[in-house]
């Protein structure tokens, strides 16, 4: 399929990112220029960021294939989104950059060691929790990368998911947040310029978004209706999904991570607003272009691919039956690789920072200097890179159910422990081991059950009414409360200096 403008457009995308990750390791001093970007970060940079580290291989290829198989009920997840960067600032952003400012936070592994008073086992438990969810999240972008590579090259799985690798690892491992940010400014204003174009073009060659949506509702009346009878995307399972993907995203240490590298606190005030309504604009056309596939692959205009995770290809079978111009193609290639790439990149630099900071400087080694550490986050970024592009050889059946697993269990090990800290002083120490543990366990087994449709204990777990990590997250809320009510309070000093209780900021 590919021809020399192809290679060349994606090619140039390519060395442009490469070429950010060289500028950007000429401004790294220290470990912190290269963890948290000297917190420098101003107002646009940041709320493109934002967009950028949530925007991931759900929000094109995902977010068009669940549309494509579910319709109009999957529209919820553009509104839940969109909110879980608003529910980051307003909720952690504030108060964390407010008192990081003081305390010189690195990470947030760094806030709950100081909160818990737990320099050592919260701290080692945050973190390894964290690159476990971030590799499983991670193993979904490799996953969208690969399907654009294949699609745009026809070349093997093992060859796209390299290629996707050494270019997103090389630029994330040389120039650290500072490339992040940069690269992910470009990639921002990629995705949302592209979509805005591209979108519409699909949707009106598929009829237009009336006859789009009078199609769907013949094929499936339930396709049409604000949710689904029963199962996935039922009113339960939708306040569920509410949950996962406001609170469970906005928890992220890949997404939370970005608020304790702006410049100015006063950034918070518009950032909500401007990052929800620019992200909700461009998730909704993407959403119709699933539906707008649907209709095209039920007339007969294209037929999608006999793989399991067909449907996550419709937006890029749409674009090329819409625009049957090979240029286009590898222009749409980019915006996709844009989406994808800027959480790809920010994962791989939070595994290096939980690792290097959290575990080697904090916990193994508190004399390292700051060379050392610098030196081992660069190699486990690298390392972080390969070891999740071998655990994408095989993909899952439907991109978006990966992402949800590592949202879902994001939620139930960091939520309850972060809001407990920051709003009720008196969560304790054991409180949050207990939580965070337990947490992580149930929503790895729950998860596990539920994805392989398990029945186990009379529980058929593949027809749970509600999202697998609500129930995990449930478990953690008990455990805080139980647990604190049980244990010896956080000390009045410590909790004044997190500045802990029922409010936002004291400023």
């Amino acid at each position: 399929m590919a021809d020399i403008i192809t290679v060349a457009v994606v090619g140039l995308y390519f060395v442009a990112m490469l070429g950010i990750g060289f500028w950007a390791s000429t401004k790294i001093k220290s470990t912190e220029d290269y963890l948290v970007a000297g917190r420098s970060l101003g107002f646009w940079m940041f709320i493109l960021l934002m967009i950028g580290t949530v925007c991931s291989g759900m929000s094109l290829l995902g977010v068009s294939g669940l549309g494509y198989k579910m319709g109009w009920p999957t529209m919820w997840e553009q509104i839940f989104v969109p909110l879980s960067i608003a529910f980051c600032i307003i909720f952690f952003g504030v108060k964390l950059h407010n008192v990081a400012k003081t305390a010189g936070y690195v990470t947030v592994q760094d806030y709950l060691a100081h909160r818990y008073e737990s320099p050592t086992a919260l701290r080692t438990l945050a973190a390894v929790a964290g690159i476990i969810v971030s590799l499983i999240y991670l193993v979904g972008q490799y996953t969208a990368i690969a399907i654009v590579l294949i699609w745009l090259f026809q070349i093997p799985l093992w060859l796209a998911l390299l290629i996707a690798t050494i270019v997103t690892m090389a630029y994330t491992a040389i120039g650290g947040l500072y490339a992040v940010a940069w690269a992910s400014l470009i990639q921002s204003i990629i995705l949302i310029v592209g979509v805005l174009i591209m979108a519409p073009i699909i949707i009106f060659y598929a009829g237009g978004f009336t006859h789009v949506n009078e199609f769907v509702a013949s094929v499936n009346p339930s396709l049409v209706q604000p949710w689904m009878p029963s199962g996935a995307f039922a009113i339960p399972y939708i306040f569920s999904f509410a949950i996962l993907l406001m609170v469970g995203l906005a928890c992220a240490p890949h997404v939370i991570n970005n608020v304790l590298a702006i410049k100015d606190v006063k950034y918070f005030k518009w950032a909500p607003l401007i990052a929800f309504l620019i992200y909700l604009a461009t998730m909704f056309l993407l959403k119709f272009t699933g539906f707008a596939g649907l209709t095209m692959v039920k007339e007969g205009v294209f037929t999608l691919p006999n793989v399991p995770n067909a449907g996550d290809f419709v937006i890029l079978y749409g674009i090329q039956y819409a625009l049957p111009i090979m240029a286009f193609w590898a222009v749409f290639a980019v915006i996709v690789l844009a989406a994808v790439m800027s959480t790809t990149d920010r994962l791989m630099l939070t595994i290096g920072a939980m690792f290097s900071w959290d575990i080697y400087k904090k916990v193994l080694k508190p004399d390292a200097d700051d060379k050392s550490v610098l030196l081992l986050s660069k190699i486990v970024v690298v390392l972080s890179a390969f070891g999740t592009m071998l655990l994408a050889i095989s993909p899952p059946e439907m991109l978006a159910s990966l992402i949800w697993m590592g949202i879902g269990v994001m939620l139930a090990t960091f939520a309850v422990p972060l809001l407990a800290g920051l709003y009720w002083r008196g969560a304790t120490r054991q409180g949050a081991l207990a939580a965070m543990s337990l947490g992580l366990v149930s929503s790895l087994v729950v998860g596990f059950l539920n994805y392989f449709k398990t029945v186990a204990m009379g529980i058929d777990f593949a027809k749970i009414p509600m999202h697998f990590s609500f129930y995990a997250f449930v478990i953690a809320i008990l455990a805080m409360v139980i647990v604190s009510l049980l244990t010896r309070k956080t000390a009045e000093k410590v909790l004044d200096e997190t500045q802990t209780g029922w409010y936002f900021s004291k400023d």
